[in-house]
């Protein structure tokens, strides 16, 4: 049996040396391989090269709204300046137009208050015209009346009667003055 059974294990069965089913093994991997070569691979390489496109866009989106987003803040924060310039411009704008309408009051007032006194001045102006006026009519008709009593003679005449007066107030004016002189020396 060995001896039989040697021709037996040789002929059967060298494993290094292919024999048909491994042939056709290899053949239909081969074919297998070439199938899924020209059908599914295309499909797949596609498909992979679509998702890294898709990816890599997605990528360039994200830079994009990254520096759409650094120009939109960058553009916020000078806005926010603008803004506060503009508020402290407005301050300054009121302010200043508060100090005018002030300044205006004032001059208005002051001008009002020069008015006031002038007309209140010109009032007493008058008032002093008349009161002088009636005082030399009042003088002037007390000094007839007691010149007829001292002196007896009537004085009715209107030209006496004014001399007569401006003598009398002459002489008013002129005591207070010459009496001011003497208490100086």
């Amino acid at each position: 049996m060995t001896g039989a059974a040697a021709p037996a294990v040789l002929a059967g069965g060298n494993f290094l040396i292919p024999d048909a089913t491994f042939l056709a093994e290899i053949v239909a991997f081969v074919l297998i391989l070439a199938v899924i070569w020209r059908y599914v691979v295309p499909p797949l390489q596609k498909s992979m090269t679509a998702r890294q496109e898709a990816i890599k866009k997605s990528f360039d989106d994200a830079d994009a709204a990254k520096a759409r987003l650094a120009a939109a803040e960058e553009d916020y924060k000078k806005a926010i300046a603008e803004a506060r310039a503009e508020q402290a411009k407005s301050r300054e704008d009121a302010a200043k137009t508060r100090r005018e309408i002030i300044d205006a009051a004032k001059e208005e007032a002051r001008i009002e208050a020069e008015g006031v006194t002038s007309r209140a001045e010109a009032r007493l102006e008058v008032e002093r015209r008349q009161v002088l006026a009636e005082l030399r009519g009042e003088i002037g008709r007390l000094a007839i009346e007691l010149s007829e009593r001292i002196v007896g003679e009537s004085l009715a005449d209107d030209e006496r009667q004014s001399r007569v007066v401006d003598r009398f107030l002459a002489d008013l004016e002129n005591a207070p003055a010459s009496a001011a002189a003497g208490e100086s020396r």
